[in-house]
């Protein structure tokens, strides 16, 4: 229906675009055909309009199709480069344009008056203030953070005000466990990834190294699993900063600048952080935290897999890591047996359970009793 009508606005944009070339052309034609001069209406001059304005109606008409095609795909071309600018730098921009054309225009106006050179001098002083002036604010964005702030809040006016970006690091998507966390529901707000952070990527992946290249492509293949199959909104932040060449520092830079939090593994990076204000979620600090809580005197039920350091230990682990050292579980090694709870300890690595085979325990109870 769209399209009809304005094949019907282009037609008769066409058909008036042909009655005034005619009558522009008509000097010209009445030197070798009798048209009389002016705009009397004979018949002659109304016969040789309607020419003009049929044939020009006609050709816009088979080709405003055509123009409409041509004008779409410019739509979508510049729809598709102006995603991969930041909406930042594209509010400076009009904004820097706005200004320096204001003050285009003003000393324009003097400049003017200039004899000869001033009609030329004007446009030329008022194109360098927009270059100059754009310019200036492109290489101080970071200044202007605050815009980004703005845009942000309303964006979570639309999604919710408690919503926040969540920007993933390399370490937190090669990791893989944010794909488990993301699942849970726990995670709310938009998963950020940052255009330098799937270079890194891409880099580890075609990384010579067999390791480091099985990590690059598991990473490559978390953040596939979250784009598809996770019910959990994920933005690609296509801007950089060039004047930044580590990428912890480009993300603890990103996080001020759209009032993110950085979702990570990298102690050193949660570190810097902290110094700098910017919110942190660490995967391992929540890993952690949702370790059950086991106090000395409980009961739990252990597979010892291995002896210890010291002489007639033996270890086991939990579904979630966590290592038990079961003091005389060496010989039970192999098997599956309950234990008692003798002390538990936190350390940097994260938490340790020190136990004893409870048929010991209830052996030595009973000699006491």
């Amino acid at each position: 229906m769209v399209h009809k009508i304005l094949r019907l606005l282009g037609t008769l944009l066409g058909v008036v675009i042909g009655f005034y070339v005619f009558s522009s052309l008509q000097p010209y034609v009445s030197d070798y055909i009798y048209i009389p001069e002016g705009m009397q209406l004979t018949p002659v001059n109304i016969g040789y309009y309607a020419i003009g304005a049929l044939l020009f109606g006609l050709i816009f008409f088979l080709i405003t199709p055509l123009l409409i095609h041509i004008f779409n795909q410019f739509l979508s071309w510049a729809d598709s480069k102006l995603k991969s600018v930041p909406t930042q730098d594209i509010a400076l921009v009009v904004f820097g344009l706005i200004i320096t054309l204001l003050v285009g225009l003003l000393l324009s106006t003097p400049i003017y008056r200039i004899p000869v050179i001033g009609v030329y001098l004007a446009p030329v002083l008022t194109f360098l203030l927009v270059f100059i002036g754009v310019r200036f604010l492109l290489n101080r964005k970071d200044d202007f953070a605050f815009l980004s702030n703005l845009f942000n809040r309303g964006a979570r006016g639309k999604g919710g005000e408690n919503e926040v970006f969540k920007i993933l690091d390399t370490s937190a998507i090669i990791d893989g466990r944010i794909v488990d966390i993301c699942k849970t529901g726990f995670l709310e707000g938009v998963i950020v990834v940052a255009g330098f952070v799937l270079e890194e990527l891409r880099h580890i992946a075609d990384s010579p190294d067999l390791l480091k290249r099985n990590r690059g492509r598991r990473g490559l293949d978390v953040l596939n699993k979250i784009q598809k199959e996770m019910n959990i909104p994920v933005q690609i932040y296509e801007g950089d900063f060039d004047d930044i060449a580590e990428v912890d520092s480009k993300l603890v830079r990103l996080a001020k600048t759209i009032n993110g939090k950085i979702i990570t593994n990298d102690y050193n990076l949660n570190k810097v952080c902290e110094l700098q204000g910017v919110s942190v979620l660490n995967i391992n600090e929540l890993a952690n935290a949702v370790k059950p809580v086991v106090l000395p005197g409980e009961e739990m039920v252990a597979q010892i897999i291995k002896e210890g350091k010291e002489a007639g230990q033996g270890v086991a682990y939990l579904d979630d890591g966590t290592m038990v050292v079961v003091e005389g579980g060496r010989r039970y090694i192999g098997e599956t047996i309950e234990v008692l709870v003798t002390s538990v300890l936190q350390t940097a690595a994260g938490r340790m359970i020190f136990a004893k085979p409870k048929e010991d325990a209830d052996k030595v109870s009973g000699m006491k009793q």
